[in-house]
């Protein structure tokens, strides 16, 4: 049983010396890095070991760098009850590039796996299940992506005769586009042409 975080991080450092890129701790955490190859046996070792104990899958997540070549960074948060300790585990990843499923290590990632998949489209190998889960199965694109468009042409709305969600052009009220032409949102510019005009008078 490790005394510190950072007898664990020695510890796992000489384990899986040649998986882990990058570990450093942080407020009393242990933050790792790792290829996305050697993702699920670093998981594996971090639940199974006897002297890391991290049975618990708090969450994972996902982090969109649009402008890098690996685009994404996939976030794993593990507790370990016995031993007091929290670690992250991050992969770094392409658009294109599936990551393996760790439903066979821990059965609760089945649906954190399917939130990243359906807000990134972040794809993983060897899901059971692998839908949409926030979205409807029809939705296009990925909401969480930085390339999502911010208005669209259509709208999205539950249809109660049909008993599923439909997808509408888009109708917005004409009356809130149309303004005089000296309008209040001009700012001050606006206060000053009435005031030239009463001077006009």
């Amino acid at each position: 049983m490790q005394k510190t975080v950072y007898d664990l991080e020695k510890t796992v450092n000489s384990d899986l010396s040649t998986a882990v890129r990058l570990s450093k701790v942080i407020f009393n955490q242990l933050y790792i890095e790792v290829t996305n190859e050697d993702l699920y046996s670093t998981i594996l070792y971090l639940k199974t070991n006897e002297r890391c104990k991290f049975k618990q899958l708090i969450d994972i997540t996902a982090v969109d760098f649009l402008q890098k070549e690996k685009r994404f960074k996939v976030v794993y948060l593990l507790l370990s009850h016995e031993n007091n300790f929290r670690v992250i585990i991050n992969i770094e990843i392409n658009e294109k590039t599936p990551v393996e499923s760790i439903t066979k290590i821990f059965p609760s990632a089945n649906w954190m796996e399917r939130e990243v998949f359906d807000m990134y489209g972040i794809k993983f190998k060897n899901h059971p299940d692998l839908r949409r889960i926030l979205t409807d199965y029809d939705f296009k694109g990925y909401p969480l992506r930085k390339d999502f468009p911010l208005t669209g042409h259509n709208e999205v709305r539950y249809d109660e005769n049909t008993k599923k969600v439909l997808y509408e052009p888009v109708k917005l009220d004409q009356n809130y586009r149309d303004f005089d032409s000296i309008s209040p949102w001009k700012g001050t510019e606006y206060v000053t042409d009435i005031q030239n005009k009463d001077k006009n008078k």
